[in-house]
């Protein structure tokens, strides 16, 4: 039986997060369109509207 030892939670101080994290609206990403490719490193992912609305991100 191993033992678990428990992850911290990440603090949740709302000044920091708004400060460091950037904030895109998915209709200026899609611009009309329901996918995208997005570029990271030398691998190329789809991110895809589904018909219910949701966003799906495909390798």
């Amino acid at each position: 039986m191993s033992e678990r030892t428990p992850i911290p939670a990440p603090s949740s101080n709302s000044d920091t997060t708004n400060k460091q994290q950037k904030t895109v609206d998915s209709s200026d990403l899609f611009e009309g369109s329901r996918e995208l490719v997005i570029r990271h490193n030398q691998d190329r992912y789809i991110l895809r509207i589904t018909r219910q609305g949701k966003l799906i991100l495909n390798k």
